[in-house]
């Protein structure tokens, strides 16, 4: 009788071995070895207010672009922003970890990089700098444009139970001690139009308005350090 109980617990025990074992076999399919890894970028540096680069001519330097070499990746796509006008230079099919541009000088730039991989549709980005190109006799930067977060452009907002919408962003500035104040603009016409003085020299970086249904709003921000100011670009959005 032992006998034939030890026997049951043999099996009982070398079930549950091979189960556990099914459960976790390796599998080379798991592996993603198609999506290109996320690039770190390394120059220049974010928020940087002096890139001098290589001068060229009296409005523009030559700037080096570097990034982290990824896995799975064999091209590289570097974009560059002009905060000012948001016009955007595209450095596409890069096959090395480096790239020259000529931009304007003391003017403020964002940049980020694309990995991609020949073999995969999936791509992946980079954070997002800035930094300003030096730009003679410059002593206090204008702030960065703020970065619009809430509502998204093109998004369908609905609203809360007292029929308002949160409008969230985010500041910065390259000169370190500076103090940034907002005004948020928002109308149903273009975004530009003259805001009341309770969206004036906001401190924080949300308010909460009280908007129409149904209607379609426009809205940008402007950032001041109490000498230079900065404007985002204008998003749209519908409320429900």
């Amino acid at each position: 009788m032992k006998s034939i109980l030890k026997f049951f617990i043999f099996i009982f025990t070398l079930t549950l071995v091979i189960s556990c074992n099914n459960g976790d076999d390796y599998d080379s399919n798991d592996i993603d070895t198609t999506s290109p890894g996320k690039s770190t970028l390394v120059a220049p540096e974010n928020n940087k207010t002096c890139e001098t680069g290589s001068s060229i001519s009296d409005t523009q330097s030559q700037i080096e672009f570097t990034w982290t070499v990824t896995l799975n990746t064999d091209s590289y796509d570097l974009t560059i922003t002009d905060l000012n006008t948001i016009v955007t230079i595209n450095n596409t099919g890069l096959t090395s970890s480096k790239s020259l541009a000529n931009l304007d000088k003391g003017v403020p730039y964002s940049w980020y990089v694309i990995s991609k991989n020949s073999a995969s549709s999936k791509t992946t980005n980079s954070d997002t700098w800035k930094f300003y190109v030096a730009g003679k006799g410059i002593i206090n930067y204008a702030p960065f444009t703020a970065e619009l977060k809430t509502p998204k452009s093109g998004s369908t907002i609905a609203r809360d139970g007292f029929g308002k919408v949160k409008f969230t962003w985010e500041g910065s500035d390259p000169d370190a001690g500076d103090t940034l104040k907002y005004t948020l603009y928002v109308d149903t016409i273009d975004g530009k139009q003259t805001p009341p003085s309770s969206q004036t020299d906001i401190e924080g970086e949300s308010l909460e308005l009280e908007l129409e249904a149904a209607t379609t709003y426009y809205w940008r921000v402007k950032t001041s350090d109490g000498v230079n100011s900065s404007y985002s670009n204008v998003l749209t959005f519908n409320t429900e």
